[in-house]
């Protein structure tokens, strides 16, 4: 049985990219690269066969890795708890000791681990499970060592306890429609299906970006209008159901026609102090408190002692909403284009991109990948000397995946982040070195390039606007090109990605996508983020 429950929600986050974080800012990169392990809290149900976990693998920057060791410490939980290799993956786990465990890969298979600073997971997987006859309340801490051919060993404590055992269960699907700007409600409900009362739980929440919260309740928590979690200080009592109904409004710039999504998921109080512990550690903010009344569920006359508690079964503690989004709200994307000036020898910076002119937000984050992407062709005269990581240098259908962000090239395709809010831009700085001045010397800027991928938004509102030039050394009133100062163009020039965060787009996934423009972007976003 897999404890997911935490990183599910995380990475669900991610998906709909609807997530709106606090995280503390990337520090500057060490001159020598480093290592980080994170280990989830865990709280186990007594008399369960445990759960499955792997730990959490950092590089301060992208790192391929050998002799990598992972060591499992439990002195602490002796007697406790019993760790073990699960699965049967080619890496192996030896007992050093009674309370030890080292997993690897032997050396004659020549294994490489790619890390980076959103983690790498599902790696040197153990099964934890409480010793036999242990009762709830025990817990310990388990010492997570992470060592790699070249590095300084880096080490991780997590809270590892024994819970008392039970079985919460969400409830049915629900379906509902309403128009951008329309108001509709949904139930949460959660069943205890199991044979002990729990006392206390938490609904998680994370839906699409269109979905908001239409009123916000004291004990629930939200970031703006985004619901993320609601904390029942009841008690469920064996073999019943409980419903709160949720008041939720699509946004205006819903598109329509088409869909919105949502997941609830039910955890008891102690898997939600394990839950919180791991978001705080990626800097991801659960939200504050409503200022409005509070969310119950049925009402119960008692409350019985608070124990620390944990699912047996948690594959059916989620629920799903979908939203039939009806009407007609479409998006136009409009290209931003630059005009610059220098003399020759000189690097010139241009901010040039694209505009999402609404009416609607474009929401691609459901599927992965780029809502759109933009082409750049060089201007005459120039090389491109600054090229910002998202953009893949390309001729005809050939494109360096390999090489993002390198110089020299005379086209580049630039990706989006998956979602793209009605009337912000998404800009990227180049910087063009001119080599030779000639008067009016153009380059272009294509915004949503028509092409058989996933980055293509078929249904432009206007295509009239796709194209803007980059002006050199301009002698008249300067095109279509943004203006400019003979500095950066585009508009005001700044990065006004407000909405959703993009730092936190794919969660703690395994970072190995696969090839293609979609790996290539998920892959980008998540160099935003290392937790030593």
């Amino acid at each position: 049985m897999r404890n997911t429950n935490a990183r599910r929600w995380l990475a669900g986050f991610g998906v709909v990219g609807a997530l709106v974080a606090t995280a503390a800012p990337a520090s500057a990169a060490p001159e020598q690269p480093s290592l980080g392990v994170y280990f989830l809290d865990s709280t186990i149900a007594a008399d369960s066969p445990g759960i499955v976990d792997s730990p959490i693998l950092y590089g301060s920057e992208p790192l391929a890795l050998h002799g990598v060791k992972i060591t499992y410490d439990f002195s602490n939980l002796a007697g406790k708890v019993q760790i073990s290799k699960s699965g049967a993956g080619s890496d192996t786990c030896t007992p050093a000791g009674s309370n030890r465990l080292v997993c690897s890969y032997a050396p004659e298979w020549e294994h490489v681990d790619y890390v980076d600073e959103w983690g790498a997971s599902g790696l040197y997987e153990v099964n934890i499970a409480p010793a036999d006859g242990v009762k709830d309340g025990v817990e310990g801490t388990l010492k997570v060592s992470f060592d790699a051919a070249g590095f300084d060993t880096v080490t991780h404590e997590s809270r590892i306890r024994i819970g008392e055992g039970v079985d919460l269960a969400a409830g049915a699907e629900q379906q509902a429609t309403a128009q951008p700007g329309g108001k509709f409600t949904s139930p949460a409900t959660v069943r205890n299906v199991g044979e002990t009362t729990v006392t206390g739980t938490n609904a998680l929440f994370f839906n699409d970006y269109a979905i908001r919260a239409d009123k916000q309740f004291s004990n629930c928590t939200y970031v703006e209008d985004e619901l993320r979690s609601c904390y029942f200080d009841q008690p469920l009592a064996a073999g019943k159901s409980y419903t709160a109904t949720l008041p939720y409004a699509l946004g205006a710039d819903t598109y329509a026609p088409g869909g919105a999504y949502g997941e609830v998921s039910w955890l008891t109080a102690a898997e939600f102090e394990d839950f919180t512990a791991y978001t705080k550690s990626n800097g991801v903010e659960i939200g504050k408190p409503g200022n409005g009344g509070e969310l119950t569920l049925a009402e119960v006359s008692s409350a019985s002692a608070r124990r620390a508690q944990a699912d047996t079964d948690p594959s059916n503690n989620w629920s799903h909403l979908e939203v039939t989004v009806t009407g007609k709200n479409g998006a136009d994307l409009s290209a931003l284009g630059a005009s610059i000036s220098g003399e020759a020898g000189k690097v010139v910076p241009a901010t040039i991109g694209f505009q999402n002119n609404g009416p609607a937000t474009i929401d691609a984050s459901r599927r992965g990948g780029a809502v759109t992407s933009v082409d750049v062709k060089v201007p005459t005269g120039t090389t491109a000397v600054t090229v910002p990581e998202d953009c893949v240098p390309f001729k005809g259908d050939e494109f360096d995946w390999e090489n993002p962000g390198k110089a020299g090239a005379t086209d580049y395709r630039c990706y989006s982040e998956s979602i793209s809010i009605a009337g912000e831009k998404r800009t990227f700085d180049f910087g063009f070195r001119i080599d030779q001045v000639i008067a009016d010397a153009t380059g272009q800027v294509t915004a949503n390039p028509k092409c058989e991928c996933e980055s293509y938004f078929s249904k432009d509102l206007d295509s009239s606007n796709d194209i803007a030039k980059i002006l050199v050394n301009a002698t008249g009133n300067g095109g279509d090109g943004d203006g400019g100062d003979g500095g950066t163009g585009g508009g005001d020039g700044g990065l006004p990605i407000t909405g959703a965060s993009a730092g936190l787009m794919a969660g703690v996934g395994v970072l190995l996508l696969g090839a293609g423009a979609v790996g290539f972007v998920l892959a980008r976003r998540r160099r935003m983020r290392f937790v030593a």
